[in-house]
């Protein structure tokens, strides 16, 4: 049996994740007594004594939570923004980094919520020369407001936050957008324009495309038929090709862990909109890094997840 230790599992995604392991017989998860969740010398031991680590901690906590690992056989999922464009670490999103990468790595980045969903749209786009490597993209989102962590929950839930919606990063510095560029093949750093709405929890990132610009000028429907291509036969990614309401909400997988791709066309393919719709909680964070677990631990790919 897998031994998986959590640690920061008093967080966001951490609860997510345990959550998700909470009734499973084919691991065993390592809890600490709550007065030593933050003593260093029994952190260290859980971490070595596990067979495979979830890091749910900022950055720094993150690097430092690895370096306590002073075994060969401790392997490690990061959640953190700390490794996901790091060398020797794996990118945890299997339909792109490739499963076998993710099953037999012993350090794994998970991916960032809206970096899912630009990735999983733009990367096989690139890969089948449909979107050029030097493109000048743009990309807009809205997430519920629990991708903000403990704070952020708070702000919302304890009626300090005033509006319904808010745009933010404006300074064009989000955190997910270097691996955002890394991950898609992208030589130029997209445009990101993040924001958060006043609702706990689901996704919608979008990536618009003037289909002139784009070598070939490719139709709506090539676009969609390289990304079905390349997600067939996925449990977790759908790419949805009769969807015909005149909107699309962000709760549409809010609780779930899978991944839905849209592709809307005008009439005379001169614009689309690539969509992606997901949990921030779900394939964005908790059910991406237990999606990897189960390869790394040689489980079932799904076992635990909300499909």
């Amino acid at each position: 049996m897998t031994k998986v230790f959590v640690d920061g599992g008093a967080g966001t995604t951490g609860l997510q994740i345990r959550e998700r392991l909470a009734d499973r017989r084919d691991v065993e998860v390592l809890v600490l007594p709550e007065e030593q969740r933050k003593d260093a010398r029994a952190r260290r031991d859980a971490l070595n004594a596990a067979d495979i680590v979830i890091l749910c901690l900022p950055d720094d906590a993150a690097r430092e939570a690895v370096a306590l690992i002073d075994n060969i056989t401790t392997r490690v999922i990061d959640a953190s923004t700390a490794h996901r464009v790091a060398p020797g670490w794996i990118y945890g999103f299997p339909e792109i980094s490739g499963r076998d990468a993710v099953a037999n790595a012993t350090r794994v980045s998970n991916p960032g919520c809206y970096s899912t969903g630009f990735i999983a749209l733009v990367a096989p786009l690139v890969r089948a020369g449909l979107i050029p490597v030097d493109a000048m993209l743009t990309s807009n989102a809205v997430s519920g407001y629990s991708g903000g962590g403990k704070g952020m929950i708070s702000e919302f839930e304890n009626g300090r936050q005033p509006t319904a919606w808010r745009s933010y990063a404006l300074g064009l510095n989000h955190k997910h957008v270097p691996e955002m560029r890394a991950h898609s093949g992208l030589d130029v750093a997209p445009i990101f324009a993040p924001s958060v709405a006043n609702m706990f929890s689901g996704m919608i990132v979008e990536v618009p495309l003037h289909l002139s610009a784009l070598p070939g000028r490719p139709t709506a429907a090539a676009l969609r038929d390289a990304l079905a291509a390349h997600y067939a036969g996925s449990p977790i990614v759908r790419v949805v090709d009769d969807y015909d309401a005149g909107t699309l909400g962000i709760e549409r997988l809010s609780g779930t862990d899978r991944l839905d791709l849209f592709v809307f066309g005008d009439e005379g393919d001169r614009q689309v909109r690539l969509v992606a719709a997901l949990d921030n909680l779900g394939k964005g964070a908790a059910g991406a890094a237990v999606q990897s677990l189960n390869l790394m631990a040689g489980l079932p790919e799904t076992a635990g997840l909300r499909l």
